[in-house]
């Protein structure tokens, strides 16, 4: 049985690990350094498919001067890489920012829009049974009028208006749609 130093062996793992290293992911680590930051912010590598790198860039013009350098760009990643490069194919189709992600849409609750008219009046548990259309609309039009009594008046139209509107455009919803 033999001995073996901790050095030959930790010697023997950094080997093995750099061949298990896949090619892709080497790339990605030397991409900026060969090609430089300002360009390595107009570009991404998205993978390597029959030793044909595929490269995003952020705009048509990147990708077609680039495409006249590959041949350079091409003899530079070969030296840092385990197996050699057949070419480069620069492409805008897939491209998108890492730093731009998807902004989530913010949800808020009914009472915090600036529309909301809280209910101040207490309504019993039970509606009223409504014979007719005459009455249904009468029963409607005094909720409203109970609902909009003590909110401010729209300063161009002079009809009730929630505060919330009047704080964010100075008039009602329907006079403010009006102006746009």
């Amino acid at each position: 049985m033999s001995l073996k130093s901790v050095n030959d062996i930790l010697d023997v793992l950094e080997k093995q690990a750099k061949w298990q290293e896949q090619p892709f992911q080497r790339l990605l680590k030397c991409w900026t350094e060969v090609v430089g930051s300002v360009v390595a912010a107009q570009t991404r590598p998205l993978s390597i498919q029959r030793d044909v790198l595929w490269v995003a860039t952020s705009s048509a013009a990147w990708a077609q001067n680039l495409t006249f350098g590959r041949s350079s760009l091409l003899l530079k990643l070969n030296k840092k890489l385990p197996t050699p490069l057949v070419d480069i194919r620069f492409s805008t189709a897939s491209w998108q920012h890492p730093s731009v992600e998807p902004k989530q849409q913010q949800t808020i609750s009914a009472d915090e829009h600036p529309s909301y008219v809280s209910d101040r009046i207490s309504r019993p548990d039970t509606t009223p049974s409504i014979q007719n259309a005459n009455a249904a609309f009468g029963h409607w039009a005094k909720i409203v009028q109970a609902r909009s009594n003590g909110l401010p008046l729209c300063p161009q139209c002079q009809c009730p208006t929630p505060p919330g509107e009047l704080q964010r455009w100075s008039v009602c919803s329907i006079c403010a749609a009006k102006q746009f």
